[in-house]
Parts: C-alpha cells; structure tokens; sequence
C-alpha cells in the first residue's frame, strides 16, 4: 500500500490520506482486492482496467503524477512515462561471455519464467530470487535494460584506436559497485582498469564483485571528485584512453523502482546535481589522452542534467559529439537512462 501510495507522485494531494491510498491501489494494481472490495467495490469491479482509462476516471493527468514536463529531455514523451510510474518495473540480467548456456539451464532446472530480451538479457518479475539460483557476477550480472544498451556505445570505443597493443587504459570515475566497468570488461576484454568512488563501503562491494566478475588487474580508491581540491587520480600524469563517468544524478529514470523519489523530490535538486556533475567532470577531463574518449552516463531523464552537460562539454572542453542515446525504459518495464560518447577534441 506504502509503494501504490508513492506511486501516485504529486497527484491528489487535495485528497485525505485513506482515499490516496485507495486510488493508489485501484491505479497500481491489476488483480481484485480484497481492501476494495470492501471499501470501494465499484472500483474493484473494474480494477482490470487499462492505467489510462483508471486515470481518466479519477481525472489526473501525466502533469498530475510528474509535474516536471518542461525539465524533461526532449524525447521523453510525459503521457506514457508519467503512467509507468503506476507499475512495477522487471527484474533484468545480463548474461556474460560463455555462460548463456549454463544460465538457461539452471533457470530451466529451477522452473523460472523470464522473457527473453537479447540473446544475453532476461527479464523477470522483479520478486524473483535469482541469487538462489544463478552465481551472479559470475555467470550473470544484475543489470537493468538500459544499462545493458550502454554497451552499445562501448561497441564503438574500440573503432576509434587504431589497432592498439596495448589494453586500453579506463577510468570509472564514479564506479559504484562496478555494473559499468564489468559492462567494460565483458565488451573490450582485457583492459588496464581504474575505479573511484566517494563511499569507501560501496568500493568494498565492488570489490568482492570483481573478484567473482575474475577482473584482477585494477586499481581502486577512495576519492570525492567533485571538490577542487582533489586530485582526481593518485598519480597526476596519468592518461586514459576511455574515462567512463557514470554520474551521481536525481536517478529520475528509476523512480518507478524508488517512488518515494518522485514523491518527495524537490526540483531545486535538480540544478544541484547539474552543478555537481559539471564539478567530477571539470576534474576528470585533464586525464584524458589526446583523442581520449568520455563515456557520460546518466539515470536522469532531466536536461539540465543530459544534453546541457554535452553543451556545457562542447562549450568549455572542445569535445566532439560521437553519439548520443535517450534510452527509453518505461514502455519496456525499465529503466530509463542518458548516455553520450564524446572524443577530446585536438588542439589547434
């Protein structure tokens, strides 16, 4: 009841706390229940209901649910996304090199149901316990949809080095527990890997995932990129071919996981974490080699936040747009994410 409440966002505010969370069941949930059936059995009668039309009948609209329509990245459609608020996403995994056999056959020993996506993602119902069933970072990576499309940005990495003979040398600025970096590993094989990130607890975490993901050859530590007073790298002449920014955001694109977000969000945050990623990105771009390559990730469906931050690293750092990507997660059940490849540009 808690997250069907939440997942009403900004909508019937003018409404006592009971009917909010009876409209919040009513919308969210597709099967009779047993609470409208008492309290509200004409709505329970039609619970079945397409989200739109239970919308229409309690009159909200997309603005109603997510009032931030003008922040939005322009190829964000408000109508379908504000309503994925109103639905559970799926659980993904990204299956790694040489294990898709292995997984499907333990999924299938296990009786579990999923849907395959690629050859390499499956999703399932987000209550599913595959740490029961898989070695996860091993055979497979919990890895949301969209997160997995980022590797098709990575795809592209290798065709801008010519032939090189050595592995190429990556920073994961803010690697959190390392989904991205595993992403790296799987696609562009054996690379020379660094990581950071501001929480020395989260780094133990990546850690242990490592060691199962077998990525041995890494460097780790503890670093708060967006003061200016540090050094984004232990050692200050170091040059990276690839520096993969994954980037402390509002995390928009995944509210329908955390509603309480889009409850509770204020929209002055908003230009805080706009100022914050330009801050981690004015300190990691010096490492980058001539023509070295920024990966920019966000979970952010915000603009300040994706296309200002290309013009901002147009602007101020001469970089050259690669390619860039919305991905659109929530008519898929996923979560919805911001990725752009720019290439340093060479000084005059």
């Amino acid at each position: 009841m808690c997250y069907c409440y939440f997942r009403l966002g900004q909508s019937l505010q003018q409404l006592p706390i009971e009917e909010r969370i009876l409209s919040g069941l009513f919308l969210c949930d597709e099967e009779p229940s047993g609470l409208l059936a008492v309290m509200k059995p004409e709505w329970n009668e039609i619970i079945a209901l397409p989200a739109e039309e239970k919308c229409a009948l309690l009159d909200i609209r997309p603005e109603h649910i997510f009032p931030w329509a003008e922040e939005l990245s322009e190829e964000i459609e408000i109508e379908p996304f504000a309503n994925s608020f109103l639905v559970q996403p799926d659980l993904y995994i990204r299956i790694r090199p040489k294990q898709n056999q292995k997984v499907r056959q333990k999924l299938q020993i296990a009786g579990v149901s999923f849907n395959e996506i690629t050859q390499n993602c499956f999703s399932f119902n987000n209550a599913t316990q595959l740490d029961k069933i898989l070695h996860l970072d091993k055979e497979a990576v919990v890895q949301d949809y969209n997160s997995q499309r980022v590797g098709e940005l990575l795809d592209c990495v290798r065709s801008f080095f010519v032939a090189p003979s050595t592995a190429l040398r990556i920073y994961d600025c803010c690697a959190a527990s390392g989904g991205k970096s595993i992403l790296a590993y799987d696609i562009l094989g054996e690379i020379d890997l660094t990581v950071s990130d501001i929480r020395e607890s989260i780094l133990i975490n990546l850690k242990k995932r490592f060691q199962e993901a077998g990525i041995k050859k890494y460097k780790a530590f503890v670093r708060d990129l967006s003061s200016k007073k540090s050094d984004a790298v232990q050692n200050e002449h170091e040059k990276f071919d690839l520096i993969i920014c994954d980037a402390p955001c509002s995390g928009s694109g995944t509210w329908s996981r955390t509603p309480e977000q889009l409850y509770y969000f204020n929209n002055d945050r908003i230009n805080y974490y706009s100022q914050l990623q330009q801050n981690i990105l004015s300190n990691v771009i010096p490492y980058l080699k001539k023509d070295g390559l920024l990966l920019y990730i966000t979970c952010s469906v915000f603009k300040k936040e994706n296309e200002q931050q290309v013009q901002f690293l147009q602007n101020e750092f001469q970089f050259e747009l690669k390619k860039m990507e919305v991905l659109k997660g929530y008519e898929k059940k996923a979560d919805t994410l911001f990725a752009v490849l720019l290439q340093k540009a060479r000084p005059f």
